[in-house]
């Protein structure tokens, strides 16, 4: 850097970059990932999909999967691979082995129209399995009267000749441990 260089007008930051500068995620944390393997986005209490409190979600149209009742705040990317789509309460991501997942916060969170959350991914980001995705304020959600259960759907289920719970229905998992496995 020259000496005048300080006084070279910047580009400005695009507004993705800006709020990508003024909210830093949390660190990525090592995971189980694998080939089929849908991690848990969130440390909590492990639930089978038909346990979750939303018929949309219980009934698996939206894919076969499972849910986490959760102990932490910090949502985390199951899967490895490219950021479908992001809305303040969800994420999708397209794994790097074709596994579309839905990851959502909360039944009727999209009433809040994103209060209660912080992003920290935009749709065409590229995420690793482990890497922060959105951080939830889990008492907003309750004092607002909705559930905070973290919903993990394989939406594209029919590809696949299974999609099963990889640990024990109603046990404690750990953010980053094998939640699903997936077979072709």
């Amino acid at each position: 850097m020259g000496l005048f260089d300080v006084f070279k007008k910047k580009d400005a930051p695009s507004k993705r970059e800006e709020s990508r500068v003024a909210i830093e995620a949390p660190a990525t944390i090592e995971v189980q990932a694998g080939a089929g393997i849908v991690c848990a986005p969130v440390t909590g209490t492990l639930v089978a999909m038909s346990e979750v409190p939303d018929p949309v979600f219980s009934s698996e149209v939206l894919g076969r999967g499972c849910a986490v009742w959760p102990a932490s705040d910090v949502v985390r990317a199951p899967v490895s691979g490219e950021v479908t789509v992001t809305m303040g309460h969800a994420a999708g991501i397209k794994s790097d082995d074709g596994i579309e997942v839905l990851v959502h916060v909360g039944i009727d969170t999209v009433n809040l129209e994103g209060k209660g959350f912080t992003g920290y991914v935009a749709a065409g980001d590229r995420v690793v399995a482990g890497q922060p995705l959105l951080a939830m304020d889990r008492a907003a959600i309750a004092a607002a009267g909705y559930k905070d259960c973290v919903i993990v759907a394989v939406s594209n289920s029919a590809a696949f000749s299974s999609v099963e719970l990889a640990a024990d229905a109603n046990a404690e998992i750990q953010a980053g441990a094998a939640a699903l496995r997936v077979a072709r």
